[in-house]
């Protein structure tokens, strides 16, 4: 078998195994109950505000969790009364570029292109300016390799991220696999929380 010929093989069965783990992880996530995902929300967030990383961070990117994702909108809040100044990602429509945007204090939200929730009114802040940033995912390992969704829009952004700039991944205990497949486009995170 050629060189090329094995990438070509090695890539297929990344794909088609990324593929089986995501409908596993997305089954999964769709059949966690509600009173379990607040439990489980609840210790990754104490577990995040114990970190020194967190403490030393002023401005902080979160997102805004998807049905099944762990739950985000108390940490924000918390980090807000903290003095934290606080981003959510905007993914511009038709395009994998992730752009920090400040959310101000009782920001409007609407939906953005992929039916996440992105502040209505718009004020950017530059990737440089970032602490830390929070990243979501269906799958890591423990040595942060993350499972996105698929588009890239995460691993697009985070080569962007300066390499001093930390990213945490949050999950729920049935997230964490002893590996995930990666390939040369997937950015790893610096640690994952769960529980």
């Amino acid at each position: 078998m050629t060189n090329t010929a094995m990438s070509i093989e090695l890539y297929v069965t990344t794909v088609l195994t990324k593929t089986k783990i995501r409908s596993k992880i997305l089954n999964r996530l769709k059949t966690h109950k509600e009173e379990d995902r607040d439990k489980k929300s609840r210790l990754v967030k104490k577990r995040l505000f114990r970190t020194s990383i967190f403490k030393k961070a002023k401005v902080i990117m979160f997102y805004i969790a998807l049905s099944g994702e762990v739950k985000t909108e108390e940490m924000i809040e918390a980090a807000k009364k903290l003095g934290k100044t606080v981003a959510v990602p905007i993914c511009e429509h038709d395009r994998i570029i992730i752009r920090p945007c400040i959310l101000t204090h009782r920001a409007k939200l609407r939906k953005g292109p992929y039916g996440i929730c992105e502040p209505a009114v718009k004020s950017f802040i530059d990737i440089k300016d970032l602490d830390l940033v929070i990243v979501p995912g269906l799958a890591f390992d423990k040595k942060g390799n993350r499972l996105g969704r698929g588009r890239g829009c995460y691993d697009h952004f985070l080569q962007r991220l300066p390499k001093d700039t930390p990213a945490i991944g949050l999950a729920y205990d049935f997230q964490i696999l002893p590996s995930v497949p990666a390939t040369a486009t997937d950015i790893k995170v610096n640690k994952v929380i769960f529980a």
